[in-house]
């Protein structure tokens, strides 16, 4: 099987060379070379099916148990549960470039299938991926082959998968948080070939917004999945540690959703040109610099991959693409003179600039704090490394003058707002944060204790801000329409939403948002506390009370665990019995945790079996009691549920009704 996987990869490199020659050839010469380009386009489509030949293969490799391949015998093992094999796709080295290689095959294919739509300006986007192509496959053929035959006798049974990856979680993370780092590829493609060819108007931006949000929402999906694993299997309590790897998935969050807000300021004023060409280039880059940080050895995480020489791939590759744009960008930057002027301070022009400063100054934190324990080294000689006070003590100010922003946008008008204005619409939302803020601080909130009680203070004020806005807003325009047709206000505000989805999709991402954050408010709250625990031992957190009542152990063909019985009492009263479990896995010969979790809308109570203590020999139960964490995955739901709607087309325009003027004003949010 392995001679298959080779062939199709050393073919579906050809392919993309003869994909990105041809194509190139034809749009430089131009003339009488419309089938070469269609030669060109054909050979990127099959490129696509050699690929998918490969992956298939090697999936196949994985459930047959071929241990002659050595990828499949350090990933796999007989006994490996059927979807955990199928993950081994993406759970190694080589197999994740061979996954990301049929990712950006898949958005390739699907991209010069709609070539009609402009048939120029995706022919420049075909020929820049081909490009990107060609880098993975040669990649995949000569730096990290995944089917490289095993040396020797063939083993009895591999060495089985990272037990941190045998979770649900981990067959939908990665493929997630990998259809958004390929994904911002088809934007760029666009965007460079828009620069490369001088593309007038601002087309290229509405064919790729869909891309663009789709891929946003791939990656946002990734990034929450990523934290509910490290919460559900890493057994510290937390979802989020500012590691390395994680910052390399934030990175192109930051600018991707930069570049989403920017946009509309070059769709409706014609301003921010730039800013929008480079942010796109920019969360290209950055989605590659994220897989070199996790391939080269370059940072410590528990998510990398082992140190190889792979990095000085991807950072030739990443210094050829920022000279391809920073070459495009000095040769057309006449083609980006912006059309308009910033006329006021007080405006939603300049809400949009103060967003793309805010995200950027996010990401330069972020990126220095990743990088800094390497520079460090460089400089000094020995590393020195950051933890997450240095990321929170910039990026709460930071999001939650973001989030101020995210309130005051959508009552800002276009070209100046006067002062009146403002306070009528922002008068109400204000009073109504500033009550709840009182009620917090009324119920036993105190921000004077500690800066870290103070910025959840805020955060929720001003969520409940952004929250009353968004509601402002949907009433208002939704009372337009009652006063029209006569129907319910909520048939009404349905109808709003469906009329405009880019600008109704966008608040409601914007009110996922808040919910995401008043979760993370509830994290300032967090108890926690360890104790051995025997038989009939309790342990007291807050008004819980677990009781010990036994311990228990299983062995299954792929691990041992050991169980705790813990029943848990609330108040007095017996609520549930809970059950941490640690286990090891017979293959890979590591331990793992699984956290048993009680989970509210109010508080988890989360229990981790740590093991016996060697001395005394009991068991230790560790207990974390975390605030409002629900509330995190209820936000992405509502975030996703947003970024759906902003993708709908809008209602057809005879059904539409007058609407005030500022009922029609576009969002800070999500775009259309």
């Amino acid at each position: 099987m392995s001679q298959i996987g080779s062939f199709a990869l050393l073919l579906a490199l050809a392919l993309s060379a003869y994909s990105f020659l041809a194509g190139l050839f034809a749009l430089v010469d131009g003339r009488g070379t419309e089938r070469i380009a269609e030669t060109a386009r054909r050979a990127g489509i099959a490129t696509f099916f050699v690929v998918l030949l490969a992956a298939v293969v090697l999936v196949t490799a994985a459930f047959q148990n071929d241990f002659s391949i050595a990828y499949i015998f350090h990933h796999s093992n007989r006994d490996l549960p059927g979807p955990y094999k199928f993950a081994v796709l993406w759970s190694g080295q080589e197999g994740s470039l061979l996954f990301w290689l049929l990712l950006l095959s898949t958005y390739g294919v699907v991209l010069r299938w709609r070539h009609k739509t402009d048939e120029r300006l995706f022919a420049y986007a075909s020929v820049i991926i081909a490009a990107v192509q060609i880098f993975f496959l040669l990649l995949v053929n000569f730096a990290a082959h995944p089917f490289a035959v095993m040396q020797g006798a063939l083993p009895e049974d591999g060495s089985g998968l990272n037990p941190l990856l045998q979770y649900p979680e981990m067959v939908i993370h990665p493929p997630m948080l990998y259809l958004g780092y390929v994904g911002f590829t088809i934007p760029f493609a666009f965007a460079l070939g828009a620069l490369a060819m001088r593309y007038p108007g601002e087309k290229w931006i509405h064919i790729t917004r869909r891309w663009t949000m789709v891929t946003w929402g791939f990656l946002t999906c990734g990034i929450f999945l990523g934290m509910h694993w490290a919460y559900g299997v890493l057994g510290w309590g937390g979802y989020w540690g500012w590691d390395p790897v994680e910052n390399a998935s934030l990175l192109p969050w930051l600018t991707g959703t930069a570049f989403l807000h920017s946009v509309m300021m070059q769709e409706k004023r014609g301003m921010l040109k730039v800013w929008n060409m480079w942010l796109i280039f920019i969360t290209f880059m950055l989605s590659i610099f994220g897989t070199l940080l996790t391939r080269s050895g370059l940072v410590n995480s528990v998510h990398a991959f082992a140190q190889s020489s792979i990095g000085n791939w991807f950072s030739a590759f990443l210094a050829i693409t920022c000279a391809v744009c920073v070459y495009f960008y000095v040769k057309n930057r006449s083609h980006l003179r912006t059309e308009h002027r910033l006329e006021s301070l007080i405006s939603r022009e300049s809400s949009f600039l103060f967003n793309n400063l805010l995200f950027l100054v996010a990401c330069f934190t972020v990126l220095w704090g990743t990088l800094f324990p390497k520079i460090s080294e460089w400089v000094q000689g020995n590393k020195v490394t950051v933890g997450p006070p240095f990321f929170n003590k910039v990026n709460i100010p930071v999001a939650l003058l973001l989030l101020l922003l995210t309130a005051v946008g959508p009552l800002l008008a276009w070209r100046r707002t006067s002062l009146e204005s403002l306070k009528r619409n922002f008068l109400w939302p204000a009073i109504g944060a500033l009550g709840v803020g009182a009620a917090l601080i009324v119920t036993g909130m105190k921000p004077w204790k500690d800066m870290s009680y103070f910025y959840s203070l805020v955060a929720i004020m001003l969520s409940a801000l952004v929250a009353l806005t968004v509601i402002s807003e949907f009433v208002r325009g939704g009372r337009v329409i009652s006063g029209k047709t006569g129907q319910n206000l909520l048939a009404s505000m349905v109808q709003l939403a469906h009329r405009n989805t880019r600008r109704y999709g966008g608040y409601i991402v914007h009110f996922g948002v808040i919910v995401i954050v008043i979760g993370f408010a509830g994290s300032v709250f967090n108890q926690e506390k360890e104790q051995e625990m025997a038989y009939g031992d309790t342990m007291s957190v807050g008004n819980y009370t677990l009781t010990c009542r036994s311990y228990t152990e299983e062995d299954k063909p792929n691990y041992g665990s050991q169980w705790a019985i813990i029943d848990v009492s609330q108040n007095g009263k017996p609520i549930a019995t809970m059950y941490p479990e640690r286990r090891f896995y017979k293959a890979s010969q590591q331990p793992a945790t699984m956290v048993a979790n009680r989970s509210t809308m109010k508080e988890d109570l989360y229990l981790v079996y740590e093991g016996e203590n060697l001395d005394t020999g009991k068991p230790i139960i560790k207990a974390h009691l975390n605030p409002l964490v629900m509330w995190i995955w209820v936000g992405v739901w509502i975030v996703i549920a947003g970024t759906i709607i902003a993708m709908v087309p809008n209602a057809s325009a005879l059904s539409r009704v007058a609407t005030p003027a500022r009922v029609r004003a576009e969002p800070v949010g999500v775009e259309r």
